[in-house]
């Protein structure tokens, strides 16, 4: 008998697509650790939340260490986003204002946790979390010198004096935000922290 020249068709089984938005699951994951911080967090908050199981979390996501590093660029590309917008205001003065009233506009959002997800995270890691506090304070820091060389920027510009001391500016603006940050944790209204933002206004020095 000949062979047929007819092909026969696979039968390996073919990967099953994923049942659930990863978007959505990705911003509900964002909603748990923005609310009970990294270690407060249980992959048995998570999956509820997310509406999925462990095997789907860990095939979508990776560990949990990994999806909470998903959850803050999903944290900075969307509720935060307003910090890289300020960063393009003409004057180191609109800069500070924006990114004071906007700090302020997103602690204290009935839509999203009190707080602030990069600072609220980080105060209750212990040693077994140490990788993620890392990771927390290295963003703080990269979160600092991006003002810094704003007012850099802002000095050639000739927007700021020459003797300005832009790391000294920036820590100030930065110092402002976190403090903020924990007041609005530990119940700060919005008119109380816009008072905050007002007096460092005030107060900014060049």
């Amino acid at each position: 008998m000949k062979p047929s020249g007819k092909k026969r068709k696979s039968t390996a089984p073919v990967g099953r697509p994923r049942s659930f938005d990863i978007d959505k699951a990705l911003d509900r994951a964002l909603q748990v650790f923005w609310h009970k911080g990294y270690e407060g967090t249980t992959l048995s908050d998570l999956t509820q939340a997310m509406g999925i199981n462990r095997p789907s979390l860990y095939a979508a996501f990776g560990n949990k260490e990994t999806l909470f590093r998903k959850a803050l660029d999903r944290y900075a590309d969307g509720p935060a986003a307003y910090v890289r917008q300020a960063l393009e205001e003409p004057s180191a003065r609109a800069v500070v204002e924006r990114l004071l009233r906007g700090t302020v506009d997103l602690l204290t959002d009935p839509r999203t946790p009190p707080g602030c997800l990069m600072v609220q995270a980080a105060l209750a890691c212990g040693e077994s979390a140490d990788p993620v506090r890392q990771e927390l304070a290295s963003r703080r820091a990269a979160g600092e010198a991006a003002i810094r060389r704003r007012f850099k920027r802002a000095i050639s510009d000739g927007d700021l004096p020459k003797n300005a001391d832009c790391a000294d500016l920036a820590r100030y603006v930065a110092t402002v935000i976190h403090g903020m940050a924990v007041q609005a944790a530990g119940g700060a209204s919005r008119k109380e922290l816009r008072r905050v933002a007002q007096t460092a206004l005030r107060a900014w020095p060049v």
